[in-house]
């Protein structure tokens, strides 16, 4: 009898006419998909696709095949589906978190998680840049700037806003800025952006709505946001960094903020997950998990710059 895998691998293959965007949305590797294929024409004794560098093309037999089999592919796959949102939520749960925000304000409720859903087993990944959800085959994300490509749900959970700290042994003695032109005249540390290799510009606003170019002068050049914080409860110099990041330093005395009336707008931080009409349960609670956890700790207001 032929197993799911290979009649899954063959319908999406046949859906879009590729072994990569198949393997794609299944998230397996396209080797493994072209494998299940071979196994299962194999083992009906049959050609299912006429292969060629560019594209497949179904045969006679493989398309009178597909029809024959894809309705109950989806009534299986529903069903399993089911039956795991219906179960105690359990399984791997594989999740994408940004490497400060994960480690400040994620990891030290997981034990909590844990204590509720004890057969659910996060794997962690700490990445400060967007991932494929599908294609790497993430359960889930946490962070900001992810493309909602078609199929992909993003529940906002708090603004990410950028504000100026340095020190407070690196300010002392210094005149603060008045306005973000001043910050030019302190030392300071800016992130070189890994994609494009140029120093991330910000443009600042205040509660009034006028707007100023922040002018950083580039002592210090960093391609890591928890490196640039680093770099600033050291006494480097000043660094514009996500509130939500520099708020532990705050509170303990760490950091002083500089400028508190003005703030950059860098979108928001969301959970992402892949809509589904099955959500498997062991998805749904960390999501419910999460987005209960960023009320009760009133993240939107805490991680918002514009309220000084």
């Amino acid at each position: 009898m032929e197993t799911l895998a290979n009649l899954e691998s063959f319908v999406r293959s046949a859906e879009h006419g590729s072994f990569s965007e198949a393997a794609r949305r299944m998230s397996l590797t396209p080797a493994a998909v072209s494998r299940n294929v071979a196994m299962l024409e194999r083992n009906l004794g049959i050609r299912l696709f006429h292969r060629s560098t560019r594209k497949l093309v179904l045969t006679e037999a493989g398309e009178s095949f597909r029809l024959a089999v894809s309705d109950s592919l989806d009534i299986i796959q529903a069903a399993i589906g089911g039956a795991a949102v219906q179960g105690e939520p359990k399984g791997v749960l594989k999740v994408s978190l940004p490497p400060t925000l994960g480690v400040l304000h994620i990891l030290p409720h997981l034990p909590e998680f844990l204590r509720l859903y004890p057969g659910v087993k996060p794997e962690c990944h700490f990445d400060a840049r967007p991932v494929d959800l599908v294609a790497d085959g993430y359960d889930a994300a946490i962070g900001g700037g992810f493309d909602l490509n078609p199929g992909i749900v993003a529940r906002t959970l708090a603004p990410v806003h950028i504000i100026a700290v340095a020190s407070p042994g690196y300010i002392a003695g210094r005149v603060p800025p008045f306005d973000p032109a001043g910050l030019k005249a302190l030392d300071s540390v800016v992130m070189r952006l890994r994609q494009s290799g140029r120093i991330r510009q910000w443009t600042m606003r205040d509660a009034a709505g006028r707007e100023a170019a922040a002018e950083l002068s580039e002592t210090l050049v960093v391609n890591d946001p928890a490196a640039m914080l680093s770099a600033a409860v050291l006494g480097v110099g000043v660094a514009l960094v996500p509130k939500a990041d520099a708020q532990p330093h705050l509170k303990a005395g760490r950091l002083v903020r500089l400028l508190p009336q003005w703030y950059c707008d860098a979108g928001a931080i969301s959970v992402y997950f892949a809509s589904r009409s099955q959500l498997p349960a062991k998805t749904r609670v960390f999501i419910d998990f999460v987005t209960a956890l960023a009320e009760r700790n009133q993240w939107p207001e805490q991680f918002a710059g514009s309220l000084g």
